[in-house]
């Protein structure tokens, strides 16, 4: 093992994943309104937007798939339509940060795999703009100089729980699937790394997508990632 993954929404950043998003956007919804935009269409139109982003075939980024199925939708995704959504990332999004928990196990656990020297890479599901995962990372008190690498939707070609997601990364990081760990909380869009060869292990504390019972993957608390990671 050379390269630990690492998830970040309910992995490093605990959270429950649905009040996550319903307050993410209807704080972006209520940001869009004087802009002209009807917030429930909106919202759904994002929803749109995010699945294609799933979906994308690896023909164009993650951003350009999105901003082209949004364009489709409302007659709207200019680049300055775009813009105009970079400063709530800058100023409203951080009040999401409240629905969020913090763990400071999370952090420790990134820390002494610094100190240890292992290359560490953030492999969040890459949906978001890099604005809006820096705010994310810091949440969960870390900083970006603590990953070699972050995927975000500027630079990913596919997502989450589509395995070439985990392909296209390792492509990018020079690195093979063989040789890393992924520490994530999902049993569908993190267990998928499986299929590459990766090692994986759920960290069980927001559990998505499954049981305890039902996991066929190592899984456990922190501490016990602590264990498995031999550190």
């Amino acid at each position: 093992m050379k390269t630990i993954l690492f998830d970040l929404d309910g992995t490093l950043l605990p959270m429950n994943q649905n009040v996550f998003v319903n307050d993410y956007f209807r704080r972006m919804a209520k940001y869009c309104a004087p802009y002209g935009f009807d917030p429930q269409q909106l919202v759904k139109d994002i929803w749109k937007g995010t699945a294609a982003m799933v979906a994308n075939d690896g023909t164009m980024t993650n951003e350009e798939r999105f901003w082209q199925v949004f364009h489709e939708l409302t007659g709207r995704g200019s680049e300055a339509d775009q813009e105009l959504f970079l400063p709530f990332y800058e100023t409203e999004f951080d009040q999401v940060k409240e629905v969020c928990g913090f763990n400071p196990e999370a952090e420790k656990l990134i820390r002494d795999l610094k100190s240890r020297g292992d290359d560490l890479i953030l492999a969040t599901n890459p949906l978001f703009p890099r604005t809006a995962t820096m705010r994310r990372i810091a949440w969960a008190g870390l900083s970006p100089e603590d990953f070699r690498m972050i995927t975000t939707y500027e630079m990913m070609n596919t997502c989450k729980p589509n395995p070439e997601y985990f392909r296209e990364l390792c492509r990018k990081a020079e690195i093979v699937p063989e040789e890393c760990v992924l520490i994530g909380n999902d049993a569908v869009e993190d267990v998928a790394a499986a299929e590459t060869g990766m090692q994986v292990f759920l960290i069980t504390d927001c559990l998505e997508n499954g049981t305890e019972d039902a996991l066929t993957v190592p899984h456990g608390s922190f501490a016990d990632a602590r264990t498995w990671l031999v550190l």
